[in-house]
């Protein structure tokens, strides 16, 4: 009898109690007609409860499916509910579907009728706008008597698993020295193992044109490009700085979350030419490192599930291996970051810098001071390494094609 009672809504308790004060008043002035309306109060909730946990006995399964199941950021799924029922149902069957608050919140349902050993499916959309691995569910079904005194709550499906993968996007060119990060035998030729020899590949979409050997092209009726150096690289490491202390703004129009596609579009982009990568972070994490064991899908999946850090210095940063080129992505860097962060890239055969303008995704409630991105700039060129600033306004396919142009002209700036 407890354990029905647990099943009683407020407005059932509220029924039942009326029913008891009614009954205690008829004993107390002896009204029997009293007595008897009081007697049915009470036991109308005690009814429904009895009926409720009837109907939450009969067999009642559920699934979930998310198609697809890895979607970008502004993608668009759908979400598959399948109920289905071993006896026979009657009455409302409310769902709730548990929809994280960046998905939209909870999806709510009424099913009227379930019909016996058939199958119900329930479709409602889903277009996630936030980087991240979102679990959906429980799915909650909740049964009620048709006066709404009693209800019984039962989880029909678990968790489900979405990847919302970075916004990847189209990049054009190489920079500097970025011909040789392939593999061995990646297309290129030269006469002998002479390191004055001219090498060549063939034409790629977005090479400069200037770079053409005319020569060679005549020769082989094909167009042709000249790789500017000989000595075979060890591949591109791609860095990303993901201290919370580096970046400014919240959500999914936070620094950070531009640093992020930026770097998933680096990575695709170079992943698609040929090139030996590795993609690590500040705190000393390899996401993907090359070889077919780490497919693209493994960074993409690494980077949706990548969160802020709390380290502060860059300490940790993995050093590249010897000839091996970095491009870095960078939040907001002082002038003992931009030492530790040289002293960890010394081995490196070029270095490539994205400088975020933090201050640019900052806003008046953030309270934090950002540094100015050109002193960091001028540390970094000045050893050597190319470097672009980046703001919000600039489109990541702008800020790759100016840094490709700073690593051969030393240009500062996206225009």
């Amino acid at each position: 009898m407890l354990g029905r009672f647990g099943n009683l809504t407020i407005r059932g308790w509220c029924l039942f109690a009326a029913g008891a004060g009614a009954a205690l008043c008829a004993v107390l002035v002896g009204e029997r007609d009293l007595l008897r309306v009081a007697a049915f109060a009470m036991m109308l909730p005690v009814l429904a409860a009895i009926l409720v946990i009837s109907r939450t006995r009969i067999g009642l399964q559920a699934d979930r499916e998310v198609v697809p199941s890895r979607t970008p950021v502004g993608g668009d799924c759908q979400v598959h509910l399948t109920l289905r029922g071993t006896g026979r149902w009657s009455g409302l069957l409310l769902l709730q579907d548990v929809v994280p608050r960046a998905l939209g919140g909870p999806r709510r349902f009424v099913v009227a009728q379930l019909p016996q050993h058939r199958e119900v499916q329930v479709v409602y959309p889903l277009r996630p706008v936030e980087r991240s691995v979102h679990s959906l569910g429980p799915l909650i079904g909740r049964v009620a008597d048709p006066l709404g005194l009693a209800q019984c709550h039962r989880t029909l499906a678990g968790s489900t698993r979405l990847v919302v993968l970075p916004a990847v996007l189209p990049l054009v060119g190489l920079p500097a020295g970025g011909e040789f990060g392939g593999t061995a035998g990646g297309g290129a030729m030269g006469a002998g193992s002479d390191p004055d020899a001219v090498v060549v590949r063939s034409y790629r979409q977005g090479d400069d044109l200037r770079r053409v050997h005319w020569r060679t092209t005549a020769r082989r009726d094909e167009l042709m490009v000249r790789v500017e150096e000989w000595a075979q690289r060890g591949g591109i490491t791609v860095l990303l700085d993901h201290r919370a202390t580096a970046h400014r703004g919240d959500g999914p129009t936070s620094s950070l979350e531009y640093a992020v596609s930026l770097a998933a579009s680096v990575y695709v982009h170079l992943r698609q030419r040929g090139t030996r990568l590795r993609l690590v972070t500040v705190d000393g994490a390899v996401l993907a490192g090359d070889g077919a064991e780490h497919p693209t899908d493994t960074a993409l999946d690494a980077l949706a599930a990548l969160c802020a850090t709390d380290q502060r210095d860059l300490i940790n940063v993995p050093v590249p291996a010897a000839s091996q080129d970095v491009v870095a992505i960078l939040g907001a860097l002082g002038p003992a970051a931009v030492e530790q962060l040289l002293v960890h890239h010394l081995r490196a055969a070029r270095g490539h810098a994205v400088l975020l303008d933090v201050a640019a995704w900052a806003t008046d409630s953030d309270g934090k001071v950002a540094p100015d991105p050109a002193k960091a700039a001028r540390l970094l060129i000045a050893a050597g390494w190319a470097v672009t600033v980046a703001g919000p306004q600039h489109p990541p396919s702008a800020v790759w094609n100016q840094l490709c142009v700073s690593s051969h002209s030393r240009l500062r700036v996206p225009r």
